[in-house]
């Protein structure tokens, strides 16, 4: 498979799209646990993109560099702890498409690996904290596991989606353990942590770029 500049890009503005459509949905899960604000975060962080996205980005060809504009600007943009979350996700992603205009299966595998050790690395997260960790971590094993063994990043995607979902779905049942949320203590059982949600909104979008883009 062929992944783009002009599909990086495709991918960055549908993730703008549906952090628009979500925002009081990830907002309303916020309420059950925090500040009630993640919606409204995500949204600025993502339309600051677009804004980059629709200037300076218009013309630029190098994946890399996309990718640390989206990271640099996310950052900048949001004063949240889940600023320096995503903005080390895509500068640790940016490595690997540095001077690519054009992304291989193995590249696009090698850069939601890097993506995901880099937040969870910041993070210092682990799975069962009930955050954003429980949705990346499972889809970070579920990709290199089914890579490795069928060399389809279509398919090994797929599943690591499928187990992105689960992984979400998982944090209903979880304590919060980390941030403010964790002050609730067994009040927090039952609800589903709104940081899991976005980061599982982030790859269903990637998932759906990457199917659209493959059968243009």
């Amino acid at each position: 498979m062929k992944f783009s500049a002009v599909d990086l890009k495709i991918f960055l503005k549908n993730v703008v799209e549906v952090m628009e459509d979500n925002k009081e949905y990830l907002s309303e899960l916020d309420r059950k646990l925090g500040d009630g604000d993640h919606g409204v975060t995500m949204s600025i962080g993502w339309q600051a993109i677009d804004e980059k996205l629709n200037e300076e980005l218009v013309a630029e060809e190098d994946c890399g560099k996309i990718c640390i504009t989206t990271g640099r600007t996310f950052l900048s943009a949001v004063g949240s702890s889940v600023g320096p979350l995503y903005a080390t996700g895509f500068l640790r992603g940016a490595k690997v498409f540095q001077n690519k205009t054009e992304l291989t299966g193995e590249d696009l595998k090698d850069f939601w690996v890097a993506f995901i050790e880099g937040i969870k690395e910041r993070g210092g997260a682990e799975v069962g904290d009930k955050t954003m960790i429980d949705t990346l971590y499972p889809a970070l094993e579920s990709l290199k596991s089914n890579f490795e063994k069928e060399q389809d990043f279509v398919n090994a995607f797929t599943e690591s989606v499928a187990a992105a979902h689960k992984g979400m779905e998982s944090t209903k049942d979880l304590l919060s353990k980390r941030g403010r949320s964790s002050r609730l203590g067994e009040r927090s059982l039952g609800n589903q942590d709104p940081g899991a949600t976005s980061a599982y909104l982030i790859l269903e979008t990637f998932l759906t770029t990457i199917n659209s883009v493959q059968t243009v």
